[in-house]
């Protein structure tokens, strides 16, 4: 049976407690784990179980350099289309819900409603008026050094100025989709007001990549938002780590397969040398039609074959079909001798 304490040896012990003649038994952290075994060093976060992360380190990262070349291709895009530089880089990646994305936008602002088919559901695109106005503006003729900023929606005019920007940022989109799965982006409807658009709701988990373009000493932001339930199809490929090897490989074997049937088509000129003689210009000048030519050359020896100038065949000269024709023995060989 244990020990039992009376009153006195209780208020004792609290006593020491207090005075720090005991010291207290503290019971250290454990975080339990299958493999880790060393407890040092150990990064604890918080995670709110309300707001789970639906979309790996590993996907966001895919997803990041995926937009890396959309960004670099875009831009390429804008500053043929603009006749000027213009930079597009990505600026953050992240998670969140679609209220917070709502929430963070200025009113008004060009918000876009793109379809991915044959992805269900619909993606976002937003520009900001700060880099909105700057283009317009340079369209329109202008340097974009001192451009007023309105703080109201576009007009008919500007929405289909910034309609032509929006058109080769999808083309640029569906180019650096291309190697996850072929996508056709539309837009499908275009609202100032972001508060009323409602594509998903608002505790839903999104994919957010935010843009920064510049464009002389103007800049401005645009993010691209991608509802979770829009791209959980093709999850699992951006999971995958063999991702980009795949893309590279499917590329490189569509470049290859195209070369080889553009070079099938190609036109090439064969010419069968005869024979070679020296000839004097006089003589050259008095030939005419019935004139002979004399060379060094049997007419019963092989002639050589050559494809755009370069000898390639040795060949017999005879008749096909009533026509000249040569047919190849072989190929011209490193010792032969050509003359």
């Amino acid at each position: 049976m244990p020990e039992v304490l009376d009153q006195s040896e209780i208020d004792a012990l609290l006593a020491a407690v207090d005075a720090g003649q005991v010291a207290e038994d503290v019971q250290p952290i454990k975080v339990f784990s299958r493999h880790r075994k060393n407890l040092t060093n150990i990064e604890i976060r918080r995670y709110d179980f309300k707001r789970p992360e639906r979309v790996s380190k590993d996907q966001m990262r895919s997803l990041q350099t995926l937009h890396e070349g959309f960004a670099r291709n875009f831009g390429a895009s804008l500053s043929g289309f603009l006749r000027t530089i213009v930079e597009c880089k990505v600026a953050t990646c992240e998670q969140m819900t679609y209220g917070e994305f709502i929430a963070s936008l200025p009113n008004p602002t060009s918000f876009n409603l793109i379809n991915a088919a044959p992805l269900e559901g619909q993606v976002c695109l937003e520009v900001s008026p700060l880099i909105i106005y700057p283009i317009i503006d340079r369209l329109l003729g202008g340097n974009s050094q001192e451009v007023f900023v309105p703080q109201r929606p576009m007009t008919v005019i500007e929405n289909r100025l910034i309609s032509k920007v929006i058109a080769r940022g999808l083309a640029a989109l569906s180019e650096a989709w291309s190697g996850i799965k072929e996508l056709t982006f539309s837009v499908g409807a275009t609202e100032s007001n972001p508060q009323l658009v409602q594509i998903v709701p608002p505790n839903e988990v999104v994919v957010v990549i935010g843009f920064e373009i510049k464009m002389g000493p103007r800049a401005g932001t645009m993010n691209l938002c991608i509802p979770f339930n829009v791209i959980e199809p093709v999850m699992a490929s951006l999971s995958s780590e063999s991702w980009f090897n795949t893309a590279k490989g499917a590329r490189g074997n569509e470049s290859s397969r195209s070369i080889t049937n553009t070079l099938h088509a190609a036109a090439l000129g064969v010419t069968a040398i005869l024979g070679e003689t020296t000839i004097t210009l006089s003589d050259l000048r008095g030939l005419s039609v019935g004139d002979l030519v004399t060379t060094e050359k049997s007419a019963s020896r092989p002639v050589v074959l050559s494809v755009e100038g370069n000898p390639k065949f040795i060949a017999h000269i005879g008749q096909f079909n009533g026509k000249r024709a040569v047919r190849i023995i072989r190929s011209v060989r490193a010792g032969d001798r050509l003359t």
